[in-house]
């Protein structure tokens, strides 16, 4: 028996059960931009959820479609954010085999998505906000340790173990602390940090970066 393509009436109808969905997610993406950006200017405590809704250009009730609460859009924004990084550290920790400048390169270019994201997580770091324990710490901790896995297992012949949550440590603010001065580099230089050009020298600058840090080196007599 032949099968007969869906007729004119029943496109339509899958059309119309589509858009809703489409636009919806549009809209949930638009949300997040613009929490993103004001969490980033403002931190948790001075934005409400009407400021947002007034940059994306909606009405209150709609952002409640999609959000329950202003800590829902808060935890979301994160997710986005740094769930990505996580799960790229956590994949180079199961493999064991893969090139840390090449993972250091792959965050750069999961941040440039969202590069108000470490401005936020600086924004709240410095002033202390409320979100930072019950929220913040929830997902940049597990990103510092599975870093610190990540750098005892291609560094351990080129650091103290001691000295490993250092090294971390000193990799992450030239990671994040790059995207977390852009605005302010601009201003003061004229270039812009996030233009493609800037960010695959940066990049490069990490891989170099990265190869002599972990280089293997003697390591020091001990007493």
């Amino acid at each position: 028996m032949p099968v007969h393509p869906p007729t004119p009436q029943a496109t339509r109808q899958e059309l119309d059960a589509e858009r809703p969905r489409r636009k919806g997610e549009i809209t949930r993406e638009r949300i997040l931009d613009a929490a993103e950006e004001l969490f980033a200017e403002r931190g948790y405590g001075g934005t409400t959820l009407r400021d947002v809704a007034s940059r994306v250009g909606i009405r209150n009730p709609s952002l409640y479609n999609h959000f329950e609460s202003k800590d829902a859009l808060y935890a979301a924004v994160l997710e986005r954010g740094v769930g990505p990084v996580l799960r790229v550290l956590s994949e180079f920790v199961v493999r064991g085999d893969a090139d840390s400048g090449v993972v250091a390169t792959r965050i750069v270019d999961l941040l440039a998505q969202q590069p108000n994201l470490p401005r936020l997580v600086q924004h709240e770091t410095l002033t202390g906000g409320e979100r930072l324990t019950p929220l913040l710490r929830e997902w940049i901790v597990p990103v510092l340790t599975r870093g610190q896995e990540m750098a005892r297992a291609s560094a351990a012949d080129a650091w103290p173990a001691e000295e490993i949550p250092l090294l971390v440590l000193a990799m992450y603010h030239v990671v994040v602390g790059y995207f977390t001065m852009a605005p302010l580099y601009r201003d003061l230089g004229g270039e812009d940090l996030l233009s493609p050009d800037s960010l695959d020298r940066q990049k490069h600058f990490l891989t170099e970066l990265v190869d002599r840090l972990f280089a293997a080196r003697r390591q020091p007599d001990r007493p």
